[in-house]
Protein backbone atom coordinates (compact mmCIF):
# COMPACT_ATOMS: atom_id res chain seq x y z
CA UNK A 1 0.00 0.00 0.00
CA UNK A 2 1.07 3.61 -0.55
CA UNK A 3 2.88 5.43 2.27
CA UNK A 4 1.53 9.05 2.00
CA UNK A 5 3.22 10.13 5.08
CA UNK A 6 6.43 9.19 4.13
CA UNK A 7 8.75 11.98 5.60
CA UNK A 8 11.29 12.62 2.69
CA UNK A 9 8.13 13.31 0.06
CA UNK A 10 7.05 15.89 3.01
CA UNK A 11 10.43 18.07 3.24
CA UNK A 12 9.40 19.09 -0.74
CA UNK A 13 6.77 21.38 0.87
CA UNK A 14 9.59 22.07 4.05
CA UNK A 15 6.73 20.25 6.24
CA UNK A 16 7.74 16.80 6.93
CA UNK A 17 5.33 13.74 8.43
CA UNK A 18 4.93 15.01 11.24
CA UNK A 19 2.67 18.29 9.38
CA UNK A 20 0.77 15.56 8.07
CA UNK A 21 -2.54 14.94 10.26
CA UNK A 22 -2.12 10.65 10.09
CA UNK A 23 -6.40 10.45 10.89
CA UNK A 24 -6.87 13.39 8.33
CA UNK A 25 -7.25 11.06 4.99
CA UNK A 26 -9.05 8.22 6.68
CA UNK A 27 -11.36 11.10 8.11
CA UNK A 28 -11.71 12.97 4.51
CA UNK A 29 -12.91 9.68 2.77
CA UNK A 30 -15.43 8.90 5.43
CA UNK A 31 -16.95 12.47 5.59
CA UNK A 32 -17.06 13.40 1.77
CA UNK A 33 -18.99 10.08 1.32
CA UNK A 34 -21.08 11.12 4.25
CA UNK A 35 -21.55 15.35 3.13
CA UNK A 36 -22.13 14.44 -0.49
CA UNK A 37 -24.22 11.84 -0.05
CA UNK A 38 -26.72 13.58 2.57
CA UNK A 39 -26.35 17.19 1.10
CA UNK A 40 -26.67 15.96 -2.62
CA UNK A 41 -27.75 12.73 -3.45
CA UNK A 42 -30.52 12.11 -1.37
CA UNK A 43 -32.52 15.17 -3.29
CA UNK A 44 -32.79 13.63 -6.44
CA UNK A 45 -33.98 10.14 -4.67
CA UNK A 46 -36.49 12.45 -2.40
CA UNK A 47 -37.72 14.97 -4.27
CA UNK A 48 -40.41 13.22 -6.18
CA UNK A 49 -42.07 12.20 -2.19
CA UNK A 50 -41.54 15.37 -1.48
CA UNK A 51 -44.00 17.13 -4.68
CA UNK A 52 -46.64 14.83 -3.98
CA UNK A 53 -46.64 15.35 -0.34
CA UNK A 54 -46.53 18.72 -0.36
CA UNK A 55 -47.95 20.27 -3.56
CA UNK A 56 -45.10 22.53 -4.02
CA UNK A 57 -44.26 22.45 -7.69
CA UNK A 58 -41.18 20.61 -8.83
CA UNK A 59 -39.87 23.81 -10.38
CA UNK A 60 -40.05 25.48 -6.95
CA UNK A 61 -38.54 22.58 -5.16
CA UNK A 62 -35.39 22.01 -7.65
CA UNK A 63 -34.81 25.91 -8.00
CA UNK A 64 -34.34 25.68 -3.99
CA UNK A 65 -31.20 22.98 -4.39
CA UNK A 66 -30.63 25.27 -7.08
CA UNK A 67 -29.91 28.10 -4.80
CA UNK A 68 -28.26 25.88 -2.25
CA UNK A 69 -25.56 25.04 -4.99
CA UNK A 70 -25.69 28.48 -5.90
CA UNK A 71 -24.63 29.77 -2.56
CA UNK A 72 -22.34 27.19 -2.53
CA UNK A 73 -19.89 28.65 -5.48
CA UNK A 74 -19.99 31.75 -4.58
CA UNK A 75 -19.25 31.35 -0.84
CA UNK A 76 -16.34 29.12 -2.13
CA UNK A 77 -14.59 32.27 -3.72
CA UNK A 78 -14.07 33.64 0.06
CA UNK A 79 -13.61 30.51 1.39
CA UNK A 80 -10.66 29.13 -0.99
CA UNK A 81 -8.39 32.21 0.10
CA UNK A 82 -9.60 31.45 4.18
CA UNK A 83 -7.98 28.11 3.26
CA UNK A 84 -4.66 29.31 2.06
CA UNK A 85 -4.27 31.21 5.24
CA UNK A 86 -6.10 29.01 8.01
CA UNK A 87 -6.35 25.42 6.68
CA UNK A 88 -9.55 23.29 6.64
CA UNK A 89 -10.26 22.24 10.42
CA UNK A 90 -12.48 25.62 11.39
CA UNK A 91 -14.15 25.56 7.82
CA UNK A 92 -15.15 21.87 7.74
CA UNK A 93 -15.87 21.52 11.41
CA UNK A 94 -18.39 24.66 10.92
CA UNK A 95 -19.40 23.58 7.74
CA UNK A 96 -20.63 20.10 9.35
CA UNK A 97 -22.39 21.02 12.27
CA UNK A 98 -24.26 24.20 9.70
CA UNK A 99 -24.89 21.38 7.35
CA UNK A 100 -27.09 18.93 10.08
CA UNK A 101 -28.82 22.40 10.96
CA UNK A 102 -29.71 23.18 7.48
CA UNK A 103 -31.34 19.17 7.13
CA UNK A 104 -33.20 20.03 10.17
CA UNK A 105 -34.89 22.88 8.55
CA UNK A 106 -35.49 21.22 5.39
CA UNK A 107 -37.31 18.29 7.57
CA UNK A 108 -39.94 20.69 9.22
CA UNK A 109 -40.30 22.87 6.78
CA UNK A 110 -43.94 23.66 7.10
CA UNK A 111 -43.88 25.92 3.95
CA UNK A 112 -41.54 26.00 0.99
CA UNK A 113 -40.23 29.86 2.04
CA UNK A 114 -38.29 27.75 5.41
CA UNK A 115 -38.07 25.00 2.65
CA UNK A 116 -35.74 27.21 0.62
CA UNK A 117 -34.15 28.86 3.54
CA UNK A 118 -32.87 25.74 4.43
CA UNK A 119 -31.16 24.76 1.16
CA UNK A 120 -29.25 28.57 1.67
CA UNK A 121 -27.55 27.06 4.47
CA UNK A 122 -27.23 24.04 3.10
CA UNK A 123 -25.24 25.70 0.44
CA UNK A 124 -23.36 27.21 2.74
CA UNK A 125 -22.72 24.08 4.55
CA UNK A 126 -21.70 22.48 1.01
CA UNK A 127 -19.15 25.14 0.19
CA UNK A 128 -17.23 24.39 3.81
CA UNK A 129 -17.29 20.47 3.59
CA UNK A 130 -17.12 19.35 -0.10
CA UNK A 131 -14.44 18.86 -2.42
CA UNK A 132 -12.77 22.30 -2.27
CA UNK A 133 -12.01 22.49 1.69
CA UNK A 134 -10.66 18.60 1.21
CA UNK A 135 -8.67 19.07 -1.96
CA UNK A 136 -6.76 22.01 -0.15
CA UNK A 137 -6.31 20.29 2.87
CA UNK A 138 -4.63 17.75 0.45
CA UNK A 139 -2.77 19.29 -1.82
CA UNK A 140 -0.85 21.38 1.23
CA UNK A 141 0.00 18.45 3.85
CA UNK A 142 0.43 15.79 0.78
CA UNK A 143 2.48 17.98 -1.89
CA UNK A 144 4.57 16.94 -3.93
CA UNK A 145 2.53 13.53 -3.73
CA UNK A 146 -0.99 14.87 -3.69
CA UNK A 147 -2.65 13.61 -6.48
CA UNK A 148 -2.29 10.01 -4.68
CA UNK A 149 -4.11 11.00 -1.82
CA UNK A 150 -6.71 13.16 -3.99
CA UNK A 151 -6.97 10.09 -5.82
CA UNK A 152 -8.11 8.09 -2.49
CA UNK A 153 -10.34 10.91 -1.34
CA UNK A 154 -11.78 10.83 -4.49
CA UNK A 155 -12.36 6.83 -5.02
CA UNK A 156 -14.20 7.61 -1.47
CA UNK A 157 -16.30 10.34 -2.38
CA UNK A 158 -17.50 8.74 -5.67
CA UNK A 159 -19.24 6.06 -3.08
CA UNK A 160 -21.69 8.64 -2.11
CA UNK A 161 -24.67 8.24 -4.60
CA UNK A 162 -23.79 4.52 -4.49
CA UNK A 163 -23.91 4.30 -0.45
CA UNK A 164 -26.70 7.17 -0.10
CA UNK A 165 -29.44 7.05 -2.98
CA UNK A 166 -30.17 3.20 -2.02
CA UNK A 167 -30.18 3.93 1.20
CA UNK A 168 -32.21 6.83 1.13
CA UNK A 169 -34.95 5.08 -1.29
CA UNK A 170 -34.94 2.39 1.40
CA UNK A 171 -35.66 4.73 4.09
CA UNK A 172 -38.14 6.11 2.13
CA UNK A 173 -39.97 3.28 1.83
CA UNK A 174 -40.82 3.15 5.27
CA UNK A 175 -40.89 6.62 6.29
CA UNK A 176 -41.77 10.10 4.99
CA UNK A 177 -39.74 12.11 3.59
CA UNK A 178 -38.83 14.35 6.59
CA UNK A 179 -38.40 11.39 9.00
CA UNK A 180 -35.93 10.07 6.38
CA UNK A 181 -33.86 13.76 6.20
CA UNK A 182 -34.14 13.58 10.18
CA UNK A 183 -32.38 10.26 9.95
CA UNK A 184 -30.29 11.39 7.31
CA UNK A 185 -29.18 14.78 9.08
CA UNK A 186 -28.38 12.69 12.41
CA UNK A 187 -26.04 10.41 10.26
CA UNK A 188 -24.42 13.31 8.94
CA UNK A 189 -23.77 15.34 12.45
CA UNK A 190 -22.69 12.23 14.06
CA UNK A 191 -20.37 11.21 11.20
CA UNK A 192 -19.05 14.66 10.07
CA UNK A 193 -18.67 17.15 12.85
CA UNK A 194 -16.08 14.76 15.25
CA UNK A 195 -14.40 13.57 12.35
CA UNK A 196 -13.79 17.25 10.75
CA UNK A 197 -12.45 18.59 14.64
CA UNK A 198 -10.15 15.58 15.83
CA UNK A 199 -8.66 14.63 12.29
CA UNK A 200 -7.94 17.89 11.06
CA UNK A 201 -6.02 19.14 14.08
CA UNK A 202 -2.57 19.64 12.86
CA UNK A 203 -1.11 22.91 12.67
CA UNK A 204 -1.35 24.71 8.90
CA UNK A 205 2.04 24.56 7.04
CA UNK A 206 3.19 27.76 5.27
CA UNK A 207 2.68 27.75 1.25
CA UNK A 208 5.77 25.93 -0.91
CA UNK A 209 7.87 28.26 -2.80
CA UNK A 210 7.58 28.26 -6.55
CA UNK A 211 9.26 25.31 -8.22
CA UNK A 212 9.22 26.33 -11.66
CA UNK A 213 9.43 29.75 -13.54
CA UNK A 214 5.99 29.41 -14.95
CA UNK A 215 4.66 28.67 -11.52
CA UNK A 216 5.83 32.23 -9.87
CA UNK A 217 2.99 34.26 -10.88
CA UNK A 218 0.69 36.00 -9.07
CA UNK A 219 -2.84 35.10 -8.47
CA UNK A 220 -4.21 38.18 -10.15
CA UNK A 221 -2.08 37.72 -13.48
CA UNK A 222 -3.27 33.84 -13.71
CA UNK A 223 -7.17 35.18 -13.15
CA UNK A 224 -6.59 37.88 -16.38
CA UNK A 225 -5.16 35.24 -18.44
CA UNK A 226 -7.09 33.63 -21.93
CA UNK A 227 -5.82 30.24 -20.74
CA UNK A 228 -7.42 30.46 -17.49
CA UNK A 229 -10.81 31.55 -18.44
CA UNK A 230 -10.84 29.31 -21.12
CA UNK A 231 -10.45 26.57 -19.05
CA UNK A 232 -13.13 28.22 -16.89
CA UNK A 233 -15.79 28.12 -19.75
CA UNK A 234 -14.87 24.32 -20.85
CA UNK A 235 -15.11 23.25 -17.31
CA UNK A 236 -18.39 25.73 -16.39
CA UNK A 237 -20.44 23.82 -19.78
CA UNK A 238 -19.23 20.50 -18.79
CA UNK A 239 -19.67 20.96 -15.18
CA UNK A 240 -23.48 22.07 -16.21
CA UNK A 241 -24.06 19.23 -18.30
CA UNK A 242 -22.56 16.91 -15.67
CA UNK A 243 -24.88 18.27 -13.15
CA UNK A 244 -28.00 17.96 -15.03
CA UNK A 245 -27.55 14.34 -15.79
CA UNK A 246 -27.12 13.37 -12.21
CA UNK A 247 -30.06 15.39 -10.97
CA UNK A 248 -32.43 14.56 -14.03
CA UNK A 249 -31.60 10.67 -14.41
CA UNK A 250 -34.09 9.71 -11.96
CA UNK A 251 -37.09 11.72 -13.47
CA UNK A 252 -35.55 10.63 -17.14
CA UNK A 253 -36.06 6.66 -15.78
CA UNK A 254 -39.05 7.28 -14.07
CA UNK A 255 -40.29 9.08 -17.39
CA UNK A 256 -39.59 5.68 -19.19
CA UNK A 257 -41.71 3.77 -17.23
CA UNK A 258 -38.90 2.35 -14.59
CA UNK A 259 -39.42 2.47 -10.48
CA UNK A 260 -38.27 5.15 -8.21
CA UNK A 261 -36.01 1.97 -6.72
CA UNK A 262 -34.60 1.20 -10.22
CA UNK A 263 -33.96 4.82 -11.08
CA UNK A 264 -31.96 5.13 -7.50
CA UNK A 265 -29.95 1.92 -8.28
CA UNK A 266 -29.22 3.39 -11.68
CA UNK A 267 -28.16 6.17 -10.26
CA UNK A 268 -25.92 4.56 -7.51
CA UNK A 269 -23.97 2.38 -9.45
CA UNK A 270 -23.21 5.87 -11.61
CA UNK A 271 -21.40 6.82 -8.52
CA UNK A 272 -19.49 3.24 -8.55
CA UNK A 273 -18.30 3.95 -12.20
CA UNK A 274 -16.72 7.32 -10.36
CA UNK A 275 -14.77 5.37 -8.28
CA UNK A 276 -13.68 3.30 -10.87
CA UNK A 277 -13.14 6.45 -13.52
CA UNK A 278 -10.53 7.73 -10.47
CA UNK A 279 -8.49 4.39 -10.48
CA UNK A 280 -8.00 5.31 -13.95
CA UNK A 281 -6.59 8.96 -13.88
CA UNK A 282 -3.37 8.44 -12.43
CA UNK A 283 -2.64 6.19 -15.06
CA UNK A 284 -4.23 8.76 -18.11
CA UNK A 285 -2.40 11.73 -16.17
CA UNK A 286 1.13 9.49 -17.25
CA UNK A 287 0.39 9.04 -20.36
CA UNK A 288 -1.44 12.28 -21.27
CA UNK A 289 -1.13 16.22 -21.78
CA UNK A 290 -3.07 18.38 -19.61
CA UNK A 291 -4.71 19.69 -22.86
CA UNK A 292 -5.32 16.17 -24.72
CA UNK A 293 -6.38 14.98 -21.48
CA UNK A 294 -8.95 17.92 -20.91
CA UNK A 295 -10.58 17.61 -23.90
CA UNK A 296 -10.89 13.81 -24.50
CA UNK A 297 -12.97 13.94 -20.67
CA UNK A 298 -15.49 16.88 -21.50
CA UNK A 299 -15.89 14.70 -25.44
CA UNK A 300 -16.19 11.73 -23.43
CA UNK A 301 -18.96 12.90 -21.24
CA UNK A 302 -20.97 13.86 -24.47
CA UNK A 303 -20.92 10.86 -25.63
CA UNK A 304 -22.25 9.66 -22.60
CA UNK A 305 -24.99 11.94 -22.37
CA UNK A 306 -25.84 11.01 -25.59
CA UNK A 307 -26.24 7.65 -24.75
CA UNK A 308 -28.69 8.27 -22.34
CA UNK A 309 -30.63 10.53 -24.60
CA UNK A 310 -31.27 7.82 -27.75
CA UNK A 311 -31.72 4.49 -25.28
CA UNK A 312 -35.10 3.44 -24.04
CA UNK A 313 -34.15 0.42 -22.45
CA UNK A 314 -33.59 -2.29 -21.38
CA UNK A 315 -32.72 -1.44 -17.76
CA UNK A 316 -29.26 -3.13 -18.17
CA UNK A 317 -27.94 -1.34 -20.47
CA UNK A 318 -29.24 2.06 -19.30
CA UNK A 319 -27.77 1.21 -16.00
CA UNK A 320 -24.44 0.53 -18.56
CA UNK A 321 -24.41 4.05 -19.61
CA UNK A 322 -24.92 5.42 -16.49
CA UNK A 323 -21.91 3.64 -15.26
CA UNK A 324 -20.16 4.87 -18.47
CA UNK A 325 -20.92 8.58 -17.36
CA UNK A 326 -19.78 7.83 -14.21
CA UNK A 327 -16.36 6.78 -15.02
CA UNK A 328 -15.66 9.97 -16.99
CA UNK A 329 -17.59 12.09 -13.90
CA UNK A 330 -14.86 10.30 -11.84
CA UNK A 331 -12.13 11.70 -14.26
CA UNK A 332 -13.38 14.95 -14.32
CA UNK A 333 -13.69 15.27 -10.47
CA UNK A 334 -9.36 14.75 -10.36
CA UNK A 335 -9.01 16.76 -13.30
CA UNK A 336 -10.32 19.70 -11.48
CA UNK A 337 -8.64 19.10 -8.59
CA UNK A 338 -5.42 18.93 -10.61
CA UNK A 339 -6.57 21.82 -13.03
CA UNK A 340 -4.47 24.72 -11.21
CA UNK A 341 -1.72 22.45 -9.99
CA UNK A 342 -0.75 21.05 -13.47
CA UNK A 343 -1.07 24.68 -15.29
CA UNK A 344 0.36 27.04 -11.99
CA UNK A 345 1.53 25.56 -9.52
CA UNK A 346 0.39 25.18 -5.84
CA UNK A 347 1.32 28.39 -4.35
CA UNK A 348 -2.43 29.90 -4.79
CA UNK A 349 -4.34 26.43 -4.71
CA UNK A 350 -7.02 27.27 -2.56
CA UNK A 351 -7.76 31.22 -4.23
CA UNK A 352 -7.30 29.86 -7.91
CA UNK A 353 -9.11 26.79 -7.48
CA UNK A 354 -11.91 28.78 -5.82
CA UNK A 355 -11.80 31.18 -8.54
CA UNK A 356 -11.89 28.60 -11.40
CA UNK A 357 -14.41 26.50 -10.00
CA UNK A 358 -17.11 29.34 -9.12
CA UNK A 359 -18.66 29.46 -12.62
CA UNK A 360 -18.78 26.05 -12.64
CA UNK A 361 -20.33 25.84 -9.43
CA UNK A 362 -22.68 28.18 -10.52
CA UNK A 363 -23.79 26.19 -13.74
CA UNK A 364 -24.47 23.05 -11.39
CA UNK A 365 -26.30 25.07 -9.52
CA UNK A 366 -29.07 26.45 -12.36
CA UNK A 367 -28.50 23.19 -14.10
CA UNK A 368 -30.81 20.83 -11.84
CA UNK A 369 -33.48 23.60 -11.60
CA UNK A 370 -32.90 24.36 -15.31
CA UNK A 371 -33.22 20.55 -16.58
CA UNK A 372 -37.13 20.84 -14.50
CA UNK A 373 -38.25 23.71 -16.34
CA UNK A 374 -36.49 23.03 -19.61
CA UNK A 375 -37.17 19.16 -20.03
CA UNK A 376 -41.43 20.07 -20.94
CA UNK A 377 -40.70 22.22 -23.10
CA UNK A 378 -38.14 20.11 -25.21
CA UNK A 379 -40.42 16.91 -25.73
CA UNK A 380 -39.56 15.34 -22.17
CA UNK A 381 -35.62 14.11 -20.91
CA UNK A 382 -34.39 12.39 -23.34
CA UNK A 383 -34.09 15.95 -25.80
CA UNK A 384 -32.94 17.27 -22.67
CA UNK A 385 -30.08 14.87 -22.28
CA UNK A 386 -29.59 16.01 -26.35
CA UNK A 387 -29.10 19.38 -25.48
CA UNK A 388 -26.39 18.59 -23.29
CA UNK A 389 -24.70 16.10 -24.84
CA UNK A 390 -25.16 19.80 -27.36
CA UNK A 391 -23.17 21.55 -24.77
CA UNK A 392 -20.69 19.21 -23.55
CA UNK A 393 -19.48 18.79 -27.58
CA UNK A 394 -18.66 23.08 -27.44
CA UNK A 395 -17.32 22.33 -24.17
CA UNK A 396 -14.39 20.17 -25.50
CA UNK A 397 -13.72 22.70 -28.21
CA UNK A 398 -13.23 25.53 -25.33
CA UNK A 399 -10.74 23.40 -23.80
CA UNK A 400 -8.56 23.09 -27.36
CA UNK A 401 -7.36 26.59 -25.83
CA UNK A 402 -6.28 26.00 -22.19
CA UNK A 403 -2.35 25.91 -22.44
CA UNK A 404 -0.44 28.35 -20.71
CA UNK A 405 2.24 28.87 -23.07
CA UNK A 406 4.86 28.20 -21.01
CA UNK A 407 3.66 24.43 -19.95
CA UNK A 408 4.23 21.28 -21.93
CA UNK A 409 0.57 20.00 -24.10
Amino acid sequence: MTDLNAGNRGAATGTGDRSRPRAALPALCLTQVTSWGILYYAFPVLNPQITADTGWPTGATTAAFSAALLISALAGIRIGRVLDHRGPRIVMTSGSILGAVSILVIATAPNLTVFAAGWLLAGLAMASTFYLPAFAALTRWWAPDHVRALTIVTLAGGLASTVFAPLTAALANQLSWRATYLVLGGILAVVTVPAHALALNTPWPKAPPPATAHTDRSAASVTRSRPFWMLAASLTLSAFAMYAVVVSLVPLLLERGYTTTQAAWALGLGGAGQTLGRTLYATLARHTGVTMRTTALVALGSVTTAALALTPGPYALLVTFSIAAGTVRGNMTLLQATAVTDRWGTTHYGRLSGLLAAPGHVAAALAPFAGAVLASPLGGYPHLFGLLAAASVIAAALALNTLPRHTGA
